[in-house]
C-alpha cells in the first residue's frame, strides 16, 4: 500500500483516531515500548557503556518521527564549526540512499562530492552541498564512522545526524528539537503514535530546540518558554522562513502570483505548502518521506513544478527545465545553543 505511511502518520498527529487498525497499532506499541526502554535501562545503569572517540560529539535528535527540522539545524552547527577553524564531520545513518549503511560511505571530503542523492540519500547528500568544507559520512555503525573520519581527516568536531537513539557512540551535547505546531502528536510510541522514546528520555537532553513552523514565531516562543520551565531544560527557538524559489537548472528566480504544482516527499509536508502562500498552488502532490523519484512522478506536470531543496537532488537528474526550489532561511543563535562548548571535555 503505497500510502500507508502516511495513513499512518495522520493517525500520530490525531487525538481523536479511533478504530481497528489504530488498536492494532496500539498493541504493537506495547512490544516497541518494551524493547525501546530495555535498551535505556541497560544504558542507563551502566550495563551498557557508549563508546567515546577523540572528538567533541554534538547529537542532533529528536523524540518523534521525521520532518521536525534536524537537517537545517546540523547544517548551522557545522557551518559554525568550520567558521572557527574546526575540522569537522556530518555523520548520518544515510536513510532512504542505496548505498549500504552496514559500511561506511564517503559521501563528501569537503570539497568533492562522490555519489548522488539517490545513493547517498536525500539529506547527507543536501548538506555535502550546502555545507562546504565538512566532511559527510553515512553509516549504520556510527562510532567506526566517527573513528574513520577522525583518522582519515584529522576531524575534531563531530555531528551525528539524527544520533538522539543511537546510544553506542559517546556525545558530549545532545540537542533535540520539536515541532511548534505538531508537538508530541498523539503521544503515544511508534507504530501508534509518532514517539521514539517515552518522556523518560528528557533524562538526556542538554538542550531543546523548539522549530517554528510558521511564519509568525509567537506560539513557538511561548512553546519554548513553557518546556524550558516544566523540563527543566535550557530551550531555544529556530526560526524557519520562505527566502527565494529559483529554477535548480538556471537559479532563475520564480516570480510571485505564478501558477505551480507543489511536490514534496518529506516528514511534514504542511509547513512547505504553507511556505508558498506568494503563489498560486493549482495542485499538491504530497509523495512519503525519502521517496524515491521516477520520471513518471513528473513528465506529465504542465507548467512549473515547485519542491523543497530536498527534494530537488533527487529531481536534478531528470534535467527538466520546469522544476524550481524553494530555499529556506534558518535562524538560531548558534554560539548560545552550544553555550560555548567547542573543545571535547578532558
Amino acid at each position: 500500500m503505497k500510502n500507508l505511511k502516511t495513513e499512518i502518520t495522520k493517525i500520530h498527529y490525531n487525538k481523536e483516531a479511533k478504530g481497528a487498525f489504530v488498536k492494532i497499532l496500539e498493541f504493537a506499541s506495547i512490544f516497541y515500548g518494551i524493547g525501546s526502554g530495555l535498551k535505556n535501562i541497560l544504558y542507563d545503569r551502566g550495563y551498557l557503556k557508549p563508546k567515546k572517540v577523540d572528538a567533541f560529539v554534538v547529537s542532533v535528535g529528536n523524540i518523534t518521527t521525521g520532518g521536525v527540522g534536524k537537517t537545517p539545524v546540523v547544517a548551522e552547527i557545522a557551518k559554525y564549526f568550520i567558521e572557527k577553524g574546526k575540522r569537522t564531520a556530518i555523520i548520518s545513518r544515510g536513510y532512504g540512499g542505496k548505498l549500504s549503511n552496514k559500511q561506511i560511505n564517503l559521501i563528501s571530503d569537503g570539497e568533492k562530492i562522490y555519489y548522488n542523492a539517490n545513493l547517498a540519500g536525500d539529506e547527507p547528500y543536501w548538506l555535502a552541498e550546502n555545507v562546504k568544507g565538512a566532511i559527510v559520512v553515512t553509516s549504520k555503525n556510527r562510532y567506526e564512522a566517527a573513528k574513520y573520519a577522525i583518522e582519515k581527516f584529522g576531524v575534531t568536531n563531530i555531528i551525528l545526524d539524527d544520533g538522539f537513539q543511537h546510544r553506542k557512540l559517546h556525545r558530549d551535547l545532545d540537542i533535540v528539537l520539536m515541532d511548534s505546531e505538531k508537538g508530541f502528536g498523539n503521544e503515544k510510541l511508534l507504530p501508534a503514535g509518532p514517539l521514539r522514546e517515552g518522556p523518560e528520555a528528557f533524562k538526556r537532553v542538554d538542550r531543546l530546540v523548539v522549530v517554528s513552523k510558521n511564519l509568525d514565531h509567537t506560539r513557538a516562543e511561548k512553546i519554548a518558554k513553557i518546556m524550558e520551565k516544566r523540563m527543566k531544560i535550557q530551550t531555544f527557538v529556530c526560526k524557519t522562513e520562505p527566502d527565494i524559489v529559483y529554477n535548480i537548472k538556471t537559479g532563475e528566480l520564480l516570480a510571485p502570483d505564478t501558477e505551480i504544482t507543489a511536490l514534496c516527499a518529506i516528514g511534514q509536508p504542511g509547513q512547505f505548502f504553507d511556505f508558498l502562500e506568494q503563489y498560486t498552488i493549482k495542485e499538491i502532490l504530497p509523495f512519503d518521506d525519502h521517496h524515491q523519484y521516477v520520471l513518471s512522478d513528473i513528465e506529465n506536470i504542465k507548467g512549473v513544478i515547485v519542491t523543497t531543496e530536498k527534494d530537488a537532488v533527487k529531481l536534478k537528474k531528470f534535467n527538466k527545465d520546469n522544476i524550481y526550489a524553494l530555499k529556506l532561511k534558518t535562524d538560531i543563535n548558534v554560539e548560545e545553543l552550544l553555550n560555548g562548548k567547542i573543545e571535547r571535555e578532558r
